[in-house]
């Protein structure tokens, strides 16, 4: 066999095989099939680049673009892992969500910021308090490298292990705001990654306010007694204030919306149905999907029954979706502030030959009516923006957003 035969089966077979994994697209392919008249397009472009490049091609470099390019193309927390990265997913609690560098044995260390693309990495939300909120990051801004590394060609996946690591280290960022022409270089100090945090109170004598700014593994048992605390010092309704709120696992937001809903849906998820294709062109960009699993209310759950109002923003997203949704499907609260970001994807580890892998989304949370959260969000009863503020400048004194909150609940008790 050639060189130039050998690298054309190659760049040909590694390619089809991540097809096969994402979808098993061969064993249905027929000369109508779509995805198989691509196959056809990706094996003239190789043979293109063989024949009539400037240069011989670089194997390696050429190959983990493809792959790269497939993953990308699905959602932003999708990826093609390297060897490396596939074997830090391997080791013990890294089995969800993006992982640390904790997973590779480094002790947990973050800077406060949740990642999505757009582009360039992008940031969701910084959490209260941290490294990244201190420094004034904020929902919108593009990072546009990490420590001098382009976040261009970056996966979300890559894009958090790089600003994880050990508590005390150090990570410099470039950051793009609105139509900045000049970026801001901002170095950050890595903290340990803290569990929930949930603080509250009084706003008026009647009137309890929880912040929920991560929902860490004891969020639930935060907030009913911190909910309780609040009904004892005469609270009558509740604020629970979820923006710019990213962090967290899906299970933990469920969790705490348990002890807001006694009986209902609180979720659904849903995943690809293999027996159904779309209908027409109207649809056929929607990968056809069923119910594949209902969280329900337990007995036990709801004890907290005060009447609550949520507060999101763009920046509400994942866990903090997931719960709002569940209160929101049952009646349990009405929302005020922006539509949330539309994050609730569920990933897990696809291994690959030399020890690759694809970080799949494979099932996504939907609401307890059955609507898409996942590039949508969620829409708000009432709709207010949150300002836009300045690289440097502090936020405005005036909250819009709980304003219009506290005003839409004694319009609602009058």
């Amino acid at each position: 066999m050639t060189k130039r035969t050998r690298l054309s089966v190659l760049l040909i077979s590694t390619p089809l095989l991540a097809f096969i994994v994402l979808g098993n697209v061969m064993g249905r392919a027929s000369d109508g099939d779509a995805t198989f008249q691509h196959l056809r397009v990706f094996e003239d472009v190789v043979s293109l680049i063989l024949n009539n490049y400037v240069e011989d091609p670089k194997v390696d470099n050429v190959m983990e673009g493809a792959m790269r390019g497939l993953a990308d193309s699905l959602d932003p927390d999708s990826a093609y892992l390297t060897a490396s990265e596939a074997r830090s997913l391997d080791a013990p609690g890294c089995a969800s969500a993006v992982p640390s560098a904790a997973c590779a044995g480094t002790p947990i260390g973050d800077v406060g910021i949740e990642l999505t693309r757009q582009y360039y990495l992008r940031v969701i939300a910084s959490r209260d308090e941290s490294p990244a909120a201190k420094a004034g990051l904020q929902t919108g801004d593009y990072v546009r490298a990490i420590d001098g590394k382009p976040a261009r060609d970056l996966s979300v996946f890559e894009g958090m292990r790089l600003l994880r690591g050990v508590p005390g280290s150090k990570v410099t960022l470039t950051i793009i705001r609105g139509n900045a022409a000049e970026p801001h270089q901002v170095e950050l100090v890595r903290e340990r990654t803290p569990g929930a945090i949930v603080t509250s109170k009084l706003l008026a004598p009647d009137l309890g306010y929880v912040r929920i700014a991560a929902f860490g593994p004891d969020a639930a048992a935060k907030v009913k007694t911190q909910a309780s605390e609040l009904a004892k010092n005469g609270a009558r309704q509740l604020i629970v204030d979820i923006r710019r709120t990213a962090e967290g696992a899906f299970d933990t937001g469920l969790d705490t919306a348990r002890a807001f809903v006694k009986t209902g849906t609180l979720a659904q998820i849903a995943g690809r149905d293999p027996q159904a294709k779309a209908t027409d062109k109207a649809d056929a960009k929607a990968a056809p999907t069923s119910i594949k699993d209902t969280i329900a209310a337990k007995p036990g759950d709801g004890s907290i029954e005060l009447p609550v109002t949520l507060l999101v923003t763009t920046g509400t997203s994942g866990a903090a979706e997931l719960f709002a949704a569940a209160l929101t499907g049952n009646k349990r609260a009405d929302m005020i502030g922006e539509r949330t970001l539309g994050r609730a994807g569920i990933q897990k580890l696809v291994k690959l030959p030399d020890g690759r892998g694809l970080w799949l989304t494979y099932a996504r949370y939907v609401t307890p009516g059955g609507d898409l959260i996942q590039g949508k969000g969620l829409t708000p009863d009432v709709a207010v923006d949150e300002p836009d503020v300045d690289f440097g400048e502090p936020r405005p004194a005036t909250d819009a957003i709980l304003d219009a909150a506290i005003a839409r609940i004694k319009k609602n008790a009058a």
